[in-house]
């Protein structure tokens, strides 16, 4: 956003002019969302730009005829650039300004809060790269205090102020805000955990940021919308048969762990594979026929001889319940240095793989689909670490094993060898449950045999795979979900994407001349 900021002014839009939209803005967002205040509205403005957004948001206000009142955690001398001029309107109008830079001004805040109907916390921006700490800390403080014991609202402007933008993570202290208004872009902090729970609703303010500086900056990392996911999987030749959607092979299973590999195999038929093909070790092979009578089963066979079992495939899954052994290793080796098609490792596809280099030895497309957990052992750190900050840990292994990452988790990350990242919106708790992720590992398969790129195939994947678990949450709640009700949901939640994604049919009316 500061990138795109600056290319807006440098290209005719003044500061000021931005700044006023983002305060108009966050204006309307107030009372679209929270209503006419029953009370007095109490904007707390820091020094910085986002305080003089605080500023505008007052002034609004006040010509709504809402009783407002800011106040200031800084010496009006402090408030410099665009914020100066906002403030100077703000007493121009013969309006008040509280400080609260003296002793005991944070206690008179939180005296003057218990007759308040509406906090507005214009306090930090997104600028803030250290912990909060002095007057901020007070500050935010007494608010969270008074919004716990009221139960009433915090509006934040642009963020909530001590939440860290690009990671989600309270940077000591931070707001817990009821709705935020952002301007221009939502921040990547705002849709990930921790994130969310201080963000609250989430309303993006349109300040004008025109088209061209969103080519010329181009953002890398995006939210998952439905419409434009679903355009990704196009609609089926009325001629089709099953050799059109690709033939995919899944190997995995071993004693004990034989659910996840039939999981991972019924998602990619789900998904719509034309063919689907299990390979499990040969003593097991007999304990797999007929568990799903749609997919066929084959004996893994010695690690030399793989070629045989991978030729013609136009996708493989590889790892779900497959278990570490010695004979496991081998195999993993072999499939990974002579799968031409596109290939998803999970599970202990990647456990094996970790630290080996293997990944970097594939000539074609890998999409890896790890937990926290598989995730800290592919880049040799704590899984604490890949949680901190989830979508540099995905955009750094993808860059330096040169695959297709899909962290999975609370707002799962897909991350491309180019940079690209995508955070999903999708899924819920109740998907906390073992063997979902070898769903998901099989449904991304099954849309690379279609034919799909791997981070199409990915991000359609993970997306498909969180709406499926939302519709069953919705029908039967979220505690006792299991993997296997996802199943089911998939062609008519693929049906729904497709549905979304696809263009509107054109008007047959003759447009009028002058639209």
């Amino acid at each position: 956003m500061r990138a795109l900021d600056r290319w807006t002014i440098e290209h005719g839009t003044p500061g000021p002019v931005l700044m006023e939209r983002a305060g108009g803005g966050a204006a309307r967002v107030l009372r679209a969302r929270l209503g006419r205040p029953r009370g007095p509205v109490v904007v707390v403005c820091g020094r910085g730009n986002n305080g003089g957004d605080g500023f505008v948001v007052a002034r609004h206000l006040r010509r709504a005829r809402i009783p407002v009142e800011v106040w200031l955690a800084a010496n009006p001398e402090d408030v410099r650039g665009d914020a100066a001029g906002m403030l100077a309107a703000w007493r121009r109008g013969r309006n008040a300004l509280h400080d609260l830079t003296g002793r005991g001004r944070v206690e008179a805040l939180a005296s003057r809060l218990a007759r308040t109907a509406v906090v507005v916390d214009a306090l930090l921006g997104t600028g803030l790269n250290a912990p909060v700490s002095g007057l901020a800390a007070a500050v935010i403080e007494a608010v969270n205090r008074w919004a716990e014991s009221s139960g009433r609202p915090v509006l934040a402007i642009d963020i909530a102020s001590g939440l860290a933008a690009d990671s989600g993570r309270p940077l000591g202290v931070a707001i817990r805000a009821t709705v935020t208004a952002t301007f221009g872009c939502a921040k990547i902090g705002q849709v990930v955990y921790p994130g969310i729970d201080y963000t609250g609703i989430l309303d993006v303010v349109d300040i004008g940021i025109p088209p061209a500086a969103l080519a010329a900056v181009h953002p890398r990392t995006s939210l998952l919308e439905r419409g434009e996911v679903g355009r990704l999987l196009p609609p089926r030749p009325r001629d089709a048969h099953k050799g059109t959607f690709g033939h995919v092979l899944v190997i995995g299973g071993s004693r004990g762990k034989t659910g996840a590999a039939l999981l991972a195999a019924e998602g990619a038929a789900r998904a719509g594979a034309g063919l689907t093909t299990l390979a499990v070790p040969a003593a097991l092979q007999a304990a797999f026929e007929g568990r799903v009578r749609e997919v066929m089963t084959a004996a893994l066979p010695e690690p030399g001889e793989i070629g045989s079992l991978l030729a013609g495939r136009a996708a493989v899954v590889c790892g779900p319940g497959l278990g570490v052994t010695d004979e496991t290793r081998a195999v993993v080796a072999e499939v990974v240095r002579r799968t031409p098609a596109p290939l998803v490792l999970d599970a202990d596809g990647l456990n094996i793989v970790a630290g080996t280099g293997l990944l970097r030895e594939r000539a074609g497309p890998t999409v890896v689909t790890p937990h926290p957990g598989e995730m800290a052992r592919l880049l040799g750190c704590e899984t604490a670490e890949v949680q901190a900050d989830r979508l540099a840990a995905a955009r750094r292994v993808a860059r330096g094993e040169g695959v297709v990452v899909v962290l999975k988790g609370a707002r799962t990350v897909i991350a491309a060898p180019d940079g690209e990242a995508a955070i999903s919106p999708a899924g819920n708790p109740g998907m906390a449950s073992g063997g979902t992720g070898d769903v998901l590992a099989g449904i991304v398969g099954g849309l690379l045999g279609q034919g799909l790129a791997p981070f199409d195939a990915a991000i359609l994947g993970v997306l498909a795979h969180g709406a499926a678990g939302d519709r069953v949450a919705a029908r039967q709640g979220e505690v006792g979900l299991l993997a296997g009700d996802l199943l089911a949901e998939l062609p008519p939640t693929l049906a729904e994407l497709q549905a979304t994604g696809r263009p509107a049919p054109r008007r047959r009316e003759r447009a009028r001349a002058d639209t």
